[in-house]
């Protein structure tokens, strides 16, 4: 299987998905928009993963290569590749699918219960999971959910966590793809982020025992498992 992976920052790599394509042993290839690397031949791909970052989806403007990002994404659905968006690129897949991305009442980050939704329940993104599950977030925003969509998975905090658009296109706003360094890394560069509130944990607290990186890291490959036996 041919992977390409939209990375928005240096600091948000694909953590655990990585060591799931290597010992997959899949061709591996990336944009870094913030090293202004080119768009792939979408012929050449077969699952395109889009990572988060701290940017807005709606924050053309600022970062105008987000424009052609979402093109590009909407062009993969529209061709039926298998595509995979990790919070900020969750919120990128349903602005595409017509959903409206905009600054949530609560900030989420953190380590917080996920809810299987009903639909989450019986869906097949989710086979194995248990009805909830410890996971990491860090957003501040959140969307409207697509039509057309299913609805997988809540928080307390924030009602759309997850979605499916058909079987090839999976929306997770929360981090099963986060190592140990990874969470490091997010709060020495978001440490302005931290700040008291109801969903926002210290960041002592965000560095659990090595067991919870074990957990998201089986569930991340879960995912990717699921994925990969697509025809």
């Amino acid at each position: 299987m041919k992977i390409h992976y939209f990375q928005h920052v240096p600091y948000e790599g694909l953590g655990n998905i990585e060591g799931w394509i290597k010992s997959q042993k899949h061709e591996l290839s990336a944009t870094r928009f913030y090293k202004t690397d080119p768009l792939p031949q979408l012929a050449e791909i077969d699952l395109l993963i889009i990572m988060g970052g701290p940017m807005g989806a709606y924050d053309d403007q600022k970062y105008p290569w987000l424009t052609a990002e979402k093109q590009f994404i909407r062009e993969s659905i529209n061709t039926g590749k298998k595509v995979l968006g990790i919070c900020l690129g969750a919120q990128l897949i349903a602005m595409v699918l017509g959903a409206a991305v905009y600054p949530h009442i609560h900030k989420e980050i953190g380590w917080f219960p996920l809810k299987l939704t009903g639909e989450g329940m019986e869906s097949k993104v989710f086979n194995g999971f248990p009805n909830e599950f410890l996971a990491f977030h860090w957003h501040a925003d959140t969307f409207s959910f697509p039509s057309g969509a299913e609805r997988l998975a809540e928080t307390a905090a924030c009602r759309n966590q997850a979605f499916s658009y058909g079987d090839r296109v999976i929306g997770l706003q929360f981090h099963l793809d986060a190592k140990r360094e990874n969470i490091e890394q997010w709060i020495q560069n978001g440490a302005a982020e931290l700040v008291k509130e109801q969903y926002v944990q210290a960041s002592e607290q965000m560095v659990p025992p090595e067991d919870e990186f074990e957990k998201i890291q089986k569930y991340m490959y879960k995912i990717l498992d699921y994925l990969e036996k697509l025809a």
